[in-house]
Order: structure tokens, then sequence, then C-alpha cells
């Protein structure tokens, strides 16, 4: 089976650090979610301005494309609902491996708050937790971030292996 892993979560729990390490790690390349983006959303995000379902379904079928034609393959994907998991597997063709990072506000707001070259404004977290339907175990790995990055990527790799075994 090929790898198809999407690594999920509000904006600022780790997705790209998570993902490129990850990369690293199983030596499968990754893409960042962010980079599929239409210049249109990122210029709304930029204003201070969520993104609507309707902002997000060609977003969401441009990373689907990704999961389809390039695996194996780690994208990171905000994926927040539901909906938007089930518009990732359909558009992909198959099966998905989801990790949801999670973390509390706080914990994440602070590492929004250190970054720097992002168009994402801490300003819109709030809008993500309110967008956020945790997938449940049938869905996604959860892997809590209050830990360091190490122990983070052995975390995923050790439960992918139990997930694909």
């Amino acid at each position: 089976m090929t790898l198809r892993l999407v690594i999920m979560g509000v904006s600022g729990c780790g997705k790209s650090s998570v993902g490129e390490a990850l990369s690293q790690r199983l030596g499968i390349p990754y893409r960042d979610g962010d980079d599929l983006h239409p210049v249109a959303n990122v210029e709304k995000m930029r204003a201070g301005q969520p993104l609507t379902d309707e902002d997000r379904w060609p977003w969401l079928d441009r990373v689907a494309a990704v999961l389809a034609t390039q695996a194996p393959v780690i994208v990171g994907c905000s994926a927040l609902r539901h909906a938007y998991r089930d518009r990732l597997r359909a558009g992909a063709g198959g099966r998905l491996q989801f990790v949801h990072l999670s973390g509390s506000r706080d914990l994440i707001a602070g590492r929004m708050a250190l970054r720097t070259g992002h168009y994402m404004p801490p300003s819109l977290l709030d809008s993500q937790f309110a967008a956020l339907e945790p997938p449940g175990p049938e869905e996604a790995l959860t892997i809590h971030i209050d830990q360091p990055l190490p122990a983070l990527i052995d975390a995923i790799a050790t439960r992918l292996q139990g997930a694909c075994a």
C-alpha cells in the first residue's frame, strides 16, 4: 500500500515542522498545503478574514490532487471539518491516513506569536478552533503537541507502523 498521509490541525499546531521532519524520517516527500492555496485565499487570511467553505473547496481539491497523483506523499492540510476530510478522501480516490496534531489554544497561540513570515495572523486562531471537528480514533491518529519535535516524530512513526501492520 502506498502511504498518503495528511498532517492536520489548526494553524500553528506544527503541521509544516512535523511534515518536514517526518518526510526526512520516512523518506517520503512533503508538500505544504499552504502552498496550494489560491492567491485570493492567502490575501483574505493575510487581511485577517477567516475562509468560508466556498473559499476552501478549490484548495481542498488541489490538496486531494496532490494526494491522488504524488503518492507516496505527506501533505500538511488543516482539514478541520469532517466534510473537508471527506472531500480529501473522495478527491484522492482512496485511503488516506490522517494525523491530527492536537494542542491547547494557549500553547498554539504562543507558538503563533513567535513565528515570522506566515500570512496567517494569530487573530484567526479562534476561528480555526471554532471550525475544528476533532477526528475520532477511527478517522485519525491524534498526537498531542506538548512534547519536543523528535518525540512527536517518534510517536507518529511508531503509531503509523502499528496502523499499517
